[in-house]
């Protein structure tokens, strides 16, 4: 399909204001810990934002059918329950800008683990850049210098492979039904996917919520401008741009949600940790210039959510 100059800089715009949203939204998280727990943030996180993409799907008079359920299920507990549930427990202890770009090793995942799980080698650039993102993920980790956060990071590397699994998952089920909705599925999957949320939130003893302001704007950024708004510039610019390109450019939510940390919450990395998210970046730089070659596809578990 052809585009003009004017629709492909709204595409890129839309993608630079989502990068925003997600890139920030990793402050906005960390902070709103101090007013709740964090399954009882989780819960109304996914939970409302839920119902906002239901909403959003009958206002673009989108279908609400839904095929493959032992497969959704499995996608809603990697995708929302493990992925988002791993990342917000990182964020209790660990800093905003190290869980983020420990959870966007996401790509890193994911070609390992299509390897044995879709028959998917690895090839040229690949194994440079699964070497660049190892080498940083040990850089960051610093595992001979055990600190207090060390647990925090952990779960962040292991909520990136959640949202690997995720992915691998997602492409699966596209191969079943490929006339599945993109955004009817994420709906599904959230729905599904927060219900574990809700539960650990009812029975894991925390303090009451204080509904401050700074809370209730928390909750509305996530579920509102990080969820709905989110997935409608995703879905805009995917249709307006190559896969890569998308995918090259959403990249750009780690670096904000480090600026973001280091500016606002003083979150200053140290030498060893800086080079360690320069090589997971310049890593994420070349899986993405590999997809925009090999023209590979994005599936709907790319996203965050």
């Amino acid at each position: 399909m052809m585009m003009n100059h004017s629709q492909t800089i709204k595409a890129f715009l839309a993608l630079f204001i989502l990068a925003f949203f997600w890139g920030y939204n990793w402050v906005v998280m960390k902070s709103a810990l101090q007013f709740a727990g964090v399954f009882q943030f989780i819960a109304l996180r996914t939970g409302i934002g839920a119902i906002c993409l239901f909403i959003l799907i009958a206002m673009m008079r989108k279908p609400f059918k839904i095929k493959c359920l032992p497969t959704l299920l499995l996608l809603g507990l990697l995708q929302t329950s493990g992925f988002t549930g791993l990342l917000m427990w990182a964020l209790v202890e660990g800093g905003a800008g190290k869980t983020a770009v420990l959870t966007y090793t996401m790509p890193f995942w994911v070609m390992l683990l299509a390897w044995p799980l879709l028959g998917e080698k690895l090839q040229g650039v690949q194994w440079l850049a699964a070497i660049l993102s190892a080498m940083g993920i040990v850089l960051i980790l610093d595992p001979l210098h055990l600190g207090a956060d060390q647990f925090s990071m952990f779960l962040a590397v292991l909520s990136g492979v959640c949202w690997a699994l995720a992915v691998i998952v997602a492409k699966q089920l596209h191969q079943k039904a490929p006339e599945l909705d993109l955004l009817t599925l994420t709906a599904w999957q959230m729905l599904f996917g927060s219900i574990p949320i809700l539960i650990a939130a009812w029975l894991i003893p925390a303090p009451v919520i204080q509904w401050t302001p700074y809370f209730i704007g928390a909750v509305i950024y996530n579920a509102i401008f990080c969820n709905a708004l989110a997935w409608l510039l995703w879905l805009y610019a995917l249709q307006r741009l190559q896969a890569g390109v998308a995918s090259m450019t959403s990249m750009l939510a780690p670096v904000v949600g480090m600026v973001a940390a280091w500016l606002q919450l003083s979150e200053v990395p140290n030498h060893a940790e800086l080079w360690g998210m320069l090589l997971i970046g310049l890593a994420l730089l070349l899986i993405s210039y590999f997809s925009i070659k090999q023209h590979v596809p994005i599936d709907s578990a790319m996203a965050q959510d």
